[in-house]
């Protein structure tokens, strides 16, 4: 079975969770080594930071490419992929902030969600 051939459902769910995937490689790439940083001491250099974090990117890419693909199939255009992977991000980005990078929780990361969440029935709403 190919990528057209799954039903729709199927195919935006599996988007959605490749996305999800993709986008935790994509945190880790950005935001690893501030947290090798110390105050005053020494830290990585630039450049083995940058390639590392190409490495991590390229497996990023490699999942991100076939879910947006997928996604097309599946009947979703770019603006809905785009808001999508936007939730995606903060869904992600903020449980990796907090438990990995030992930020502070503030309420105004569910406001903005939500607001993302307004976002995405916007960009459905034709769908629905």
């Amino acid at each position: 079975m190919t990528m057209a051939e799954l039903p729709k459902g199927v195919g935006v769910a599996m988007t959605v969770g490749m996305l999800v995937a993709s986008n935790l490689f994509m945190t880790f790439a950005w935001y690893w080594h501030l947290r090798l940083q110390k105050p005053g001491g020494a830290s990585w250099p630039v450049v083995a930071i940058i390639l590392v974090s190409w490495l991590i990117a390229l497996v990023e890419y490699m999942i991100a490419v076939p879910a947006n693909r997928l996604g097309a199939a599946a009947g979703l255009n770019v603006a809905q992929l785009k808001i999508i992977q936007e939730v995606v991000t903060v869904c992600v980005f903020v449980p990796f902030m907090i438990l990995f990078m030992g930020e502070k929780w503030r309420w105004d990361y569910l406001w903005a969600l939500l607001c993302m969440v307004g976002a995405v029935y916007f960009v459905n709403r034709a769908r629905l």
